[in-house]
């Protein structure tokens, strides 16, 4: 890392179908060698099969999708679900190295919800990437899988080094 200054963020266009930042995030993450319409086909396809079932808490997401698209509202429900609010960072006093409690700002809670869940859907074992990744959303949406439970493993973490808050910098 760059002791000088901050690196500059890098502006990210909105994805061609939805006109969303956010998903084209998500699809650049999904991304491997470059293969951006692979990608795409996955990420489109899953949030088809999304917005096409019908899920347990559709009435509380009925006043947000009066204007939205379906499928493109559950996917940013899952993102949220997945989000930690808190996580541990390690910090070095006195010889020891303490793993400190810290909030987690928007941005990075965004890059980890997305991570964890495409690294969950990587390790499912339904056919194709499109199913995995259907699979991984729709368990995010309804607060299950693996994406949750590595959340609840991060808020855990913190919650046990709680005694150390008191180092945050």
């Amino acid at each position: 890392m760059s002791r000088r200054h901050r690196a500059e963020k890098r502006e990210i266009l909105p994805d061609p179908l939805f006109g969303d930042m956010v998903l084209n995030k998500f699809m650049n993450n999904v991304m491997l060698d470059g293969k951006k319409s692979v990608a795409e086909k996955i990420v489109y396809g899953a949030l088809e099969r999304l917005s096409n079932q019908k899920g347990d808490n559709d009435n509380e997401l009925d006043q947000e999708l009066a204007s939205k698209n379906m499928g493109l509202a559950r996917f940013h429900k899952a993102l949220g679900n997945v989000g930690p609010q808190v996580e541990v960072r390690s910090r070095r006093v006195g010889g020891a190295t303490y793993q400190v409690p810290v909030e987690v700002k928007a941005d990075r809670r965004q890059a980890l919800s997305m991570r964890m869940i495409i690294n969950a859907a990587r390790k499912r074992n339904e056919k194709t990437m499109e199913e995995r990744l259907y699979g991984e959303l729709n368990d995010a949406l309804n607060e299950r899988g693996a994406a949750v439970k590595k959340r609840d493993e991060i808020h855990k973490m913190a919650e046990a080094n709680r005694a150390f808050a008191h180092y945050k910098w």
